[in-house]
């Protein structure tokens, strides 16, 4: 298969790059909706794409953290345990309902427009949220802690197999509220570390399905990564409290147009 470099595609890649550069949202939430909706591709393929492409800018996520030793393998392997069987799992069903039901991208979409509703949520009211529930979990032992984890890790399997979207702002919100003692920097390294294995045999697997564009894979790589350096050297500079209500409401409205 020849790979044809598309300029249109890379710009696509800069402009996600540079809002997961200021705001910390997952690409997923905004590069798969975008792949569906405005350049048409199948929701299969728009989210089997954005997985691979997502297992190489977390890739680099997890070096930069691992480096600086701000990611907690024991909570990464807790969330492995769950969601690598569970993504593995995800695949083999996705596989039965592309060979046996012509509706896949309309089932794919819905969930994908469901899952970014919540996203939308857990990016505007998460500090609500892990300041309501998090107390609650303060003296919950070790062991149901651990069950908790990998309980979520498969949820997350699932959900990101099928809309490459939760890895991020859900996960990372379910981490905040199962973990308020440890350091946020820890968590979210964590929440990238685990994301690479997990975006890696998703992508792989919907790879085998064939449900991957690899020209697409390469010109988004090409612009999302420059976008995101980019978009970190100027995020100091940008308010928090302008940009992510934004990013949230644009996620809402995009997850309802999905869904209906």
């Amino acid at each position: 298969m020849s790979i044809v470099y598309n300029p249109f595609y890379s710009l696509a890649g800069v402009l996600v790059g540079l809002l997961v550069g200021l705001t910390g949202v997952g690409g997923g939430s905004l590069m798969t909706p975008l792949l569906v909706l405005v350049f048409g591709f199948h929701p299969v393929t728009a989210v089997g794409t954005d997985l691979l492409y997502a297992s190489a800018t977390k890739t680099v996520g997890t070096i930069v953290h691992g480096w600086r030793g701000t990611v907690d393998w024991r909570v990464v392997r807790r969330l492995a345990t769950g969601s690598l069987p569970a993504t593995i799992a995800t695949l083999f069903v996705l596989d039965i309902i592309m060979h046996r039901s012509g509706d896949s991208g309309h089932l794919l979409s819905t969930i994908l427009g469901g899952a970014l509703l919540l996203t939308a949520v857990a990016i505007l009211f998460r500090e609500r949220i892990v300041g309501r529930l998090a107390p609650h979990f303060v003296a919950v032992n070790e062991r149901r802690i651990a069950w908790l984890t990998i309980l979520l890790g498969g949820v997350l399997g699932v959900l990101v197999s099928l809309t490459s979207v939760g890895a991020g702002a859900l996960g990372m919100t379910a981490l905040l509220v199962l973990y308020p003692r440890l350091e946020v920097k820890r968590l979210v390294g964590s929440d990238i570390a685990h994301a690479v294995p997990l975006t890696l045999i998703a992508g792989l697997g919907h790879l085998s399905l064939g449900a991957v564009d690899l020209s697409l894979l390469v010109s988004l790589l090409a612009g999302s990564v420059p976008g995101i350096v980019i978009g970190s050297l100027v995020a100091a500079r940008v308010s928090d409290k302008v940009l992510v209500p934004i990013l949230a409401v644009t996620l809402a409205l995009v997850g309802a147009k999905l869904l209906f």
